[in-house]
């Protein structure tokens, strides 16, 4: 029997959405990863202010000689055009190892690299920090297995990452 192009491949992407899906449950649940939003954000709760956040996920990706590439500070920004905003800055960094293989998967991907790190203070006074999941991201790119390994393994890096920024 002979199976067409177009079913073997809807098949195979059904079998890389089931496997992707089932990443998230390969950890012990001391180890799992954090489930982003609908929206693929990632977001945890900061004890420290904006700049100290900012200034210890910096240290945290230079004690890993991870690039960081730029930051902006919103907030600033705004002042410079007259309008006030809460505190809000957003760090862009990576690996240029990672993200280039996953854009040689998908160049659309480069739309959504380098990854992006957001803190801000909230209406109510609380820091937070988001990024965007790059299982979402993967999802987005229809990346459908091309680079599992390399999306697990940036998942697992920003939620360390992160960690060691809000961590007392």
């Amino acid at each position: 029997m002979k199976l067409s192009r177009s079913f073997v491949k809807q098949l195979l992407g059904l079998s890389i959405a089931f496997l992707l899906f089932g990443l998230a449950f390969v950890h012990s649940p001391s180890e799992a990863l954090p489930i982003p939003a609908d929206n693929g954000l990632v977001i945890k709760q900061s004890r420290y202010s904006v700049e100290e956040t900012e200034r210890r996920f910096i240290n945290a990706l230079n004690s890993k000689e991870l690039n960081t590439f730029a930051t902006i500070d919103h907030a600033r920004n705004a002042e410079g055009a007259g309008l006030t905003m809460r505190p809000t800055r957003v760090v862009l960094f990576g690996n240029p190892n990672l993200g280039t293989a996953l854009m040689q998967c998908n160049q659309s991907l480069a739309i959504d690299l380098p990854q992006k790190l957001l803190i801000w203070q909230d209406e109510t006074d609380r820091v937070k920090i988001a990024y965007n999941d790059p299982r979402y991201l993967g999802g987005r790119h229809g990346l459908e297995g091309c680079s599992s390994g390399t999306i697990r393994q940036m998942a697992g890096a920003l939620d360390k990452l992160s960690a060691s920024a809000i961590a007392p």
